[in-house]
């Protein structure tokens, strides 16, 4: 009968099991510190990323009304009326305009020409902040003559110098200074579309200012209070929203430039919790290994007295302490690593980032990393209160079967939730958590259940044919103490995520690929008035370049959609909120509309029927691109009247068609049959090939030296800036991805010295039997490379599953992935592993057994 003393209740004396864990972790310290490392990079990547994004709301804060450049700024697509004008001039008690748009800059000296955004200023913009040029003066002085401030990468792209000629429509500037920053706008936005500053007074004598020129008109107000901007646009709101007027404050421009800069930080939190996921595997596995070699010295406790909570309390002491260190550690790296953030990522912010110590960040880290290292210890660390004091008297641990044990699943439950928890938090949608969720869970269900297959087949299977070294290389996978699970699992996901991030990385890069077959166009020129037509065309061939496409553009507004104008549908009953905003969205801007009597390539009719010619007296059936029909409200057989520069045009809705918008040819929303607008005032875009880069440019000065107010974009300059931007934005995922590399890699080294022990004596009974080096040698590197193998693959077939369903659903994009890239991926892990695998087993290999077997005594 068992000594009821070990059953008597008695206090829990907190400092002697504080004494005792610290003793007991003795001579395991450093493979607790080992398996606590694996969440070390994870914690870092998040402390990392908080901290940037902390000290990015507060210069965001800080920096707003620099952003916005004023108080408030109105914005509108095409001149306002007299009497809209004369309520503009009304507002604040300071005022500047601007008109901007795209247009060709022709150097006169390097006879080069490009697209640019021509931005036509008049007063004192920015109140706040400041254009930064160089010489600094010319941003204060270049509106008292003709002079220019021109992008100064554009500059350097052209050797163009202060003080060269410039020529913008008909009309030559003098280059004051180069444009080294403006207010509100990156760096990546001025590679894409360079700006050029002129005196707005000088725009009409350019001859762009022209009916059917693309031109955006804003006012900039300075106020002396600042409750009086709400004041004027609560006045004049219904006036702004009749005329489709934008307005922005420094408030709404504060929260949309959190908002885009929140996706980021989204995605990067989501980075490092992947690789925060892929430590607490190790950490999970790792423990579990630990407490199964711990059972005798438990069990031996056990019969000195001590009770099975108190036992618990010993090992949970211990992850908790060992885990808030690494916590900490994982907090003073990220600090540190946010300092490289924002060189990273300084590109895309268009504000200065000053980098404090975020102590939130910090407490936020530590917080995650202690409740992360325990709650994925606990299911091993539950099995300690079941080690009762006769297993110090069995013949084997390892037939010890523990019973069904409730709170284990609770603590599943528990981490399943808290993992959905963090990612609802970064995504703010629970649909997209969910999706996410599921994602993990099930490449985790399959990488445990292709690795219990796997023990299971090489159980039962291993031929006694087969060479000795092989049998007992794969015996291994099945052995006590194997790492088969553990390894499958977190090699899996590391292949998963990485493999993942490189294919969709490849998919974006393929929807900006152009195709350098002669058969399509690399060149558009827009702009061109009916009156030039032929002769662009004309000078076209006379370059020996084929005119592949002359498209007809009428720009339009939306007057009334099922006989309601914007007030009315306002005011409708029977539309929500979100859908009145939707619907009276579409009536502000201007449509570019044309008219063609067939569909082209990159249209597919879903709905209704294209009719291609209107009868003269019929009806007027256009086509609406099925998105944009969506999100103004209306269906196949609502009416739409157009305002086609002041003449109405009742409209039918015929059909509805799918765009491939990811294509260099012209799309449009809505389209036309023929036979209605051929005689409404119109512009064409004409595409074009040219065969190399001097035929370009050759070909651009002549258009621009004639036909000044024509614009043309070469898509290889495009590509190559989209290529530019892309690979800024592959080193930021680089970046965030090298995380879960190098803790994928801790993983994968914690757990091979995990069971060094068992490794240990297997080794030294082969060595004693006569095991030489190379044989151990080989036996290890044939478990690890087998390992390596099926994780890599199961983790790259995963991982072009996921791809595909981001190609597919969320980028609407074919998927072809190149095999190449995958094979290299298919060698190159499971060749780490092994050599890791063989690495941190040298000691093994490195001395006699005699040594290692007085060691383990």
């Amino acid at each position: 009968m068992p000594d009821q003393k070990f059953n008597i209740k008695r206090p829990i004396n907190y400092a002697w099991l504080f004494k005792m864990a610290w003793r007991d972790s003795r001579k395991s310290r450093s493979r607790l510190f080992l398996f606590i490392s694996s969440i070390v990079l994870g914690i870092a990547a998040l402390v990392a990323v908080y901290s940037f994004r902390d000290n990015l709301q507060r210069d965001i804060d800080n920096q707003a009304k620099e952003l916005t450049g004023a108080d408030l700024m109105i914005e509108s697509r095409r001149a306002p009326k007299e009497s809209v004008a004369a309520m503009l001039d009304t507002l604040g008690e300071q005022q500047a305009r601007e008109k901007n748009f795209a247009s060709m800059i022709y150097f006169i000296k390097g006879t080069g020409s490009r697209l640019i955004q021509v931005r036509a200023l008049e007063g004192n913009y920015p109140f706040y902040g400041e254009i930064k040029t160089r010489p600094a003066a010319a941003a204060k002085h270049f509106k008292q003559g003709r002079n220019a401030l021109v992008d100064k990468t554009t500059m350097l792209q052209f050797n163009a110098v202060v003080g060269d000629s410039i020529k913008i429509g008909s009309l030559h500037f003098a280059i004051a200074g180069s444009l080294e920053s403006v207010p509100g706008q990156s760096a990546i936005a001025n590679t894409v579309a360079p700006v050029v500053y002129i005196p707005l007074q000088y725009l009409e004598q350019t001859g762009l200012d022209q009916v059917g020129s693309r031109i955006q008109y804003r006012y900039f107000y300075k106020y002396d209070r600042a409750a009086s901007v709400e004041r004027d646009l609560k006045r004049y709101q219904r006036t702004l929203n009749k005329e489709g007027l934008d307005h922005e404050t420094v408030a709404t421009k504060k929260a949309s430039t959190g908002r885009a800069f929140g996706n980021l930080n989204k995605f990067l939190a989501l980075s490092g919790f992947i690789a925060l996921l892929l430590g607490c595997v190790g950490v999970g596995s790792a423990i579990h290994v630990y407490i199964k070699e711990k059972l005798g010295t438990i069990a031996t406790l056990r019969c000195l007295g001590l009770n099975a909570g108190e036992a618990f309390l010993i090992y949970l002491i211990q992850i908790a302490v060992i885990g808030l260190i690494g916590a900490v550690a994982g907090a003073v790296i990220g600090t540190l690593v946010q300092f490289a953030l924002p060189a990273v990522l300084q590109d895309f912010i268009p504000i200065d980032i000053s980098i404090q110590i975020s102590w939130t960040a910090i407490a936020q880290g530590l917080a995650i990393g202690l409740i992360i290292s325990i709650l994925f210890a606990l299911p091993s660390l539950l099995s300690v209160r079941n080690i009762s004091p006769l297993n110090a008297i069995r013949a084997s641990f390892d037939t010890v079967t523990s019973k069904r044990d409730f709170l284990k699943w609770l603590v599943y439950l528990i981490i399943v939730l808290f993992v959905y928890g963090f990612t609802y938090l970064q995504m703010n949608g629970w649909l997209e958590a969910l999706l996410f969720m599921a994602g993990l869970l099930i490449a985790f269900l399959l990488l445990v259940g292709l690795s219990k297959l796997l023990m299971l087949i090489l159980k039962k299977s291993i031929p006694d044919s087969m060479s000795y070294l092989w049998r007992q290389g794969f015996a291994n996978l099945h052995r006590p103490n194997n790492q088969t699970l553990l390894l499958t699992v977190s090699i899996g996901l590391s292949t998963v995520f990485i493999v993942t991030l490189y294919l969709v990385q490849g998919v974006l890069l393929n929807k900006v690929s152009l195709s350098s077959d002669s058969s399509e166009s690399n060149m558009v020129m827009f702009d061109i008035q009916t009156s030039q037509r032929e002769q662009v065309a004309t000078m076209t061939r006379q370059y020996q370049l084929p005119v592949m496409a002359e498209v007809p553009i009428v720009t339009m507004r939306i007057e009334e959609i099922n006989g309601k104008t914007a007030a009315e549908l306002d005011q409708a009953d029977s539309l929500d909120q979100k859908s009145r905003n939707l619907s009276t969205r579409a009536f502000k801007g201007e449509i570019r509309a044309t008219y063609q009597d067939s569909l082209r390539a990159t249209e597919e009719l879903v709905e209704g029927k294209w009719t291609g010619v209107t009868p003269a007296g019929g009806v007027v059936k256009i086509s609406l691109e099925k998105g944009y029909a969506e999100r103004i409200h209306v269906k196949v057989g609502d009416q739409i009247v157009f305002n086609v520069q002041g003449l109405l045009l009742p409209t039918e809705i015929g059909s509805l068609r799918v765009v491939d918008w990811n294509t260099v040819k012209p799309n449009f929303r809505v389209v036309f049959p023929t036979g209605v607008l051929e005689q409404a005032p119109q512009f064409y875009v004409l595409m074009t090939h040219v065969p190399s880069e001097k035929v370009s440019a050759d070909f651009q000065g002549a258009v621009v030296k004639k036909f000044p107010n024509v614009s043309i974009i070469n898509l290889g300059l495009v590509l190559q800036v989209l290529n530019e931007l892309l690979s800024k934005i592959n080193f930021v995922i680089r970046f965030m991805a090298g995380f879960s590399m190098a803790t994928g890699w801790i993983v994968l080294l914690s757990a091979v010295m995990s069971s060094k022990g068992q490794r240990l004596r297997e080794s030294v009974l082969l060595r004693t039997m006569g095991a030489n080096r190379k044989q151990i040698l080989t036996i290890t590197a044939l478990e690890y490379l087998f390992l390596g193998i099926l994780a890599s693959a199961a983790g790259i077939i995963l991982a072009v599953a996921a791809s595909w369903a981001v190609a597919v659903f969320s980028l609407n994009s074919t998927f072809a992935p190149d095999i190449l890239p995958l094979l290299l991926f298919f060698i190159l892990i499971p060749i780490l592993v092994m050599v890791t695998g063989i690495y941190s087993s040298r000691s093994v290999l490195n001395h006699p057994p005699l040594e290692i077997l007085r060691k383990e005594a």
